[in-house]
């Protein structure tokens, strides 16, 4: 972009498909609104589990390969045309599950140096200055080391890009005004499954998630800031099906490798943890709950 949009949104993800799934139809909306929309991948998930059969040969080195194409084809299909990976690709390694020997390599995110792949964070955010960043919660949603290591390195780079003594020959310094984290309130968790029990007769899987499996679930009154992406839910699901090696999608759910079925959501929730909690008059709407992530903030380049 030779232009600076005036409304930047910067999302930091640990694989290809995080994106889809948590922040689909956020990423689709700001971007048909003309928010300049960033996307930061921590790793290529070389050590995703591979659902179709035909696919099931790749690996290691040649999945991730493969992933990189698909969230190529994801972000298309969100109408977004800035996608990073952290550092290069395959800087960070895939970490695998947590407690597993994959999370010893030394080439893996879990091992990286939190302040040294920040820095690889900060060059991007003094390029981009994004108003707003958004990324996952202290636990990474679920406990995974790599949703875990990429909250850690997006909120340590939030903190070094603006520090004016930090790496100058990296960029001008940026204060991102607000930083949020991914949630789903439990009430919507729970009716979204509700309906899916007298809906999985007519689905492809045979079993259904449980509201614990979904990321970033927390009590109701946590959540902030809702998105309503309903009108980009086609949006969200092309991009999920381009990663057809980790999502199988029957709409409105899809399911992982285990194939339980869980609720793909068109609206998307958010906490705010850094920055001012927009007024009534800058886009808040019932109960306090804010409608734009960028509400509140000076969306003009400075």
């Amino acid at each position: 972009m030779t232009e600076r949009a005036a409304r930047r949104l910067m999302l930091v993800h640990a694989h290809p498909d995080d994106e889809s799934i948590n922040n689909g139809a956020t990423m689709a909306r700001y971007a048909a609104e003309g928010a300049r929309v960033t996307l930061v991948t921590c790793t290529l998930g070389e050590r995703g589990e591979v659902i179709p059969a035909e696919l099931g040969h790749l690996n290691g080195t040649a999945l991730g390969a493969y992933r990189r194409q698909e969230l190529a084809a994801a972000v298309r299909e969100l109408g977004v045309d800035d996608f990073r990976l952290l550092g290069g690709a395959g800087r960070y390694q895939d970490s695998g599950m947590m407690g597993l020997a994959d999370n010893d390599d030394p080439g893996c995110l879990w091992q990286a140096d939190v302040d040294r792949a920040a820095e690889h964070l900060v060059a991007v955010i003094r390029e981009v200055r994004p108003q707003v960043l958004v990324t996952y919660d202290d636990n990474g949603g679920y406990g995974h080391p790599d949703h875990i290591q990429a909250h850690r390195v997006a909120m340590r780079a939030a903190d070094l890009a603006a520090d004016p003594a930090v790496r100058p020959d990296l960029g001008e310094p940026w204060r991102i005004a607000k930083v949020y984290w991914n949630r789903v309130p439990r009430s919507v968790a729970e009716a979204a499954f509700a309906r899916l029990e007298g809906d999985l007769p007519g689905l492809p899987f045979g079993k259904s998630a449980t509201v614990e499996d979904v990321p970033g679930v927390v009590d109701d009154e946590r959540v902030t800031t809702r998105i309503d992406g309903t009108a980009y839910a086609a949006a969200k699901a092309a991009a999920m099906r381009a990663h057809a090696t980790q999502i199988e999608v029957a709409e409105p759910y899809f399911a992982l490798s285990n194939r339980l079925a869980q609720p793909l959501f068109t609206t998307e929730y958010y906490e705010l943890v850094r920055g001012e909690r927009a007024g009534e008059q800058d886009g808040e709407q019932d109960g306090g709950v804010e409608t734009d992530l960028f509400a509140g903030t000076e969306e003009a380049a400075s």
